[in-house]
């Protein structure tokens, strides 16, 4: 697959490098070879035009515009430590999709977005058939785009040291079987192992942002949190879904262990290290716990009423550390995520923030 995706790496990277950097500006869309899987661009006359309806308000000028908010305080201070906080998984998501579509992460996508934090260990490039890649390309660049917002919303967090090499993830889902599995897990190795390995982290994203958002109250990070949890939890569907659709494949080269039985162990464990009951689900369920306790599968994770799981952070460090204590870093973060609430379950400084919130 590399040969017929050469303009599919080489071009978007060095577009990236110019058009990305913690900057506002959108990213050129000419010079580059024609990909068939994109619509043709504009021309300058259905520009024109297309710029002429959307400027036109059609007698109704404040139709398109949000009414006022109710509490006119764009971002509370209180609101700042639990979105910072947000930026852990964001840098996780966006270093193992990019460097798993690219090769390369954001050092050299947008290199000031990771505030002099040290680079992730063990990413690389995972051997993706076409349209796995383009879903790890897209999000990746999705993540890109949510750090740059929460930085620029509530200040910014360093990227703390992330552990995404093949060995942890084994590590990872050997715990979740309960014995070293033979070979060891790999999530670079095939599309099949990335998609697994991919089930594993947007969805603490979702838990994390569902809890988060009764303690915030300004309407600028209400906005923010409201539009990372569209795009999270999109995000998750699509992994489970793709997923789904080989729910009672074996998954080579273990033969006796199918997608199904993947994601259920993976539920488990997470259930297991967050101490905190049942919020988290595989493709399949008992039919009680199914939804309305009518069906067995389970394409979302959802509660009884079809609701998403909430997460404290400290059930999300108890999680991404792998050690069911979050106060006791390793895993994802060997030593410890950043942010003033991770921070100060390890009783050390928290990292350094940057920026003024609201700005």
């Amino acid at each position: 697959m590399a040969s017929s995706r050469t303009y599919s790496l080489s071009v978007p990277l060095h577009l990236l490098v110019i058009g990305v950097c913690c900057c506002s500006e959108a990213l050129p869309i000419g010079h580059h070879p024609v990909d068939p899987t994109c619509p043709p661009e504009p021309t300058a006359t259905s520009a024109v035009v297309v710029a002429a309806v959307s400027s036109s308000s059609h007698g109704e000028p404040r139709r398109c515009q949000p009414p006022a908010p109710h509490i006119p305080v764009a971002v509370f201070p209180y609101d700042v430590d639990p979105m910072q906080f947000a930026l852990n998984l964001e840098y996780t998501e966006a270093e193992f999709f990019l460097h798993a579509a690219y090769g390369v992460g954001l050092d050299h996508i947008a290199p000031k977005l990771a505030l002099g934090g040290p680079p992730p260990v063990g990413a690389r490039k995972a051997s993706l058939d076409e349209v796995t890649w383009r879903i790890a390309a897209e999000f990746g660049l999705q993540e890109v785009g949510h750090i740059r917002a929460i930085q620029r919303t509530v200040g910014a967090i360093p990227r703390p040291l992330i552990d995404l090499s093949a060995h942890n993830f084994a590590r990872m889902m050997d715990k979740a079987f309960g014995y070293r599995l033979d070979p060891p897990f790999d999530p670079y190795i095939n599309s099949l192992n990335f998609l697994l390995a991919s089930y594993v982290i947007p969805y603490l994203g979702i838990n994390g942002y569902v809890g988060a958002n009764p303690i915030i109250d300004g309407y600028e990070t209400k906005k923010l949190l409201a539009g990372l949890l569209g795009v999270e939890a999109a995000q998750d569907a699509v992994f489970r879904a793709r997923l789904f659709e080989r729910l009672g494949d074996a998954v080579p080269p273990y033969r006796n262990i199918t997608v199904a039985e993947f994601t259920d162990r993976v539920s488990a464990l997470r259930n297991g290290l967050g101490r905190c009951g049942v919020k988290d689900e595989g493709l399949t369920v008992p039919r009680a716990l199914g939804a309305e306790g009518a069906i067995c599968t389970n394409v979302l994770s959802a509660d009884r009423d079809s609701l998403s799981y909430a997460r404290t952070p400290a059930e999300l460090l108890s999680i991404l550390y792998l050690t069911g204590d979050e106060r006791v870093p390793g895993g994802f973060y060997p030593e410890g995520a950043n942010g003033r609430i991770a921070r100060s379950f390890l009783g050390k400084p928290h990292g350094g923030a940057h920026g003024v919130p609201g700005n």
